[in-house]
């Protein structure tokens, strides 16, 4: 069964035949919302809105530990990340979706490992490659399966959010070799490696970062919406072949 973890503009999945609702419980609290089991052209799926239903729940107050040990708990070996990031790099325009395979964490105070007591034996999740390559694989596979193409690669810069970054934080990130930056890749994605779970983003660029494009002067969050919403209907047919090519 594959997992979707909605972001921005994806608090639904509209393609997802819902069979039933169900609000979890765990060790490390409640998730975002209940889980939503269903199918995607007659393949299981279970979707979860990281913000919440309603949108309500910042980057930084996400519950990462709760989602993904929920999904853990339900037997879910494959999860797919869906965000809205802005582009640094030239070419990651407002619209383009990309598969990030990199990542750097510049949050901070965020619950980030389960690893918490110290009477627990630990692991070093290695972290060499943050993301899933067989889920990535079957990610790009899908997109061209949908007619939709997708940047193959880049580096995430996860932010501590909820305002948006400064000129000089985004030149920063890219001279630390950042190609996109958004605010719910971490923990996320180290707490999947942790859960030892194929985890896998698809970023979509709503927006120049600071600085770049038509965000020189600032960012316009009607134009970032807008542009969020259109994309997703793109990552819905891109997520029915992923689902559809899913065993």
């Amino acid at each position: 069964m594959l997992a979707i973890i909605g972001g921005r503009g994806l608090s639904q999945l509209a393609n997802l035949k819902i069979s039933h609702r169900q609000v979890m419980r765990t060790p490390y609290g409640e998730p975002s919302g209940a889980f939503l089991f269903g199918t995607i052209d007659g393949r299981e799926v279970i979707f979860l809105a990281r913000h919440g239903y309603g949108h309500t729940i910042p980057p930084h107050l996400v519950n990462y530990r709760a989602n993904l040990w929920a999904l853990k708990e339900q037997g879910i070996k494959n999860v797919i990340s869906v965000a809205t990031v802005g582009g640094i790099r030239a070419d990651l325009q407002p619209g383009v979706i990309v598969v990030p395979d990199q990542i750097i964490d510049y949050t901070h105070g965020r619950d980030a490992t389960f690893f918490e007591v110290r009477d627990k034996i630990y692991s070093n999740a290695d972290f060499t490659l943050p993301y899933s390559s067989r889920l990535r694989q079957r990610i790009l596979a899908g997109a061209k399966l949908a007619g939709e193409a997708c940047v193959d690669g880049g580096v995430y810069a996860a932010t501590q959010g909820p305002r948006l970054d400064s000129i000089a934080e985004i030149n920063r990130y890219e001279r630390d070799g950042a190609d996109m930056v958004g605010m719910t890749g971490m923990p996320e994605t180290a707490l999947a490696k942790e859960l030892e779970l194929d985890y896998a983003t698809i970023a979509v660029v709503a927006n120049y970062a600071a600085g770049r494009g038509d965000s020189r002067e600032g960012i316009n969050m009607e134009s970032v919406n807008a542009t969020a919403d259109a994309a997703m209907a793109r990552v819905r047919s891109l997520i029915e072949h992923i689902a559809h090519s899913h065993n």
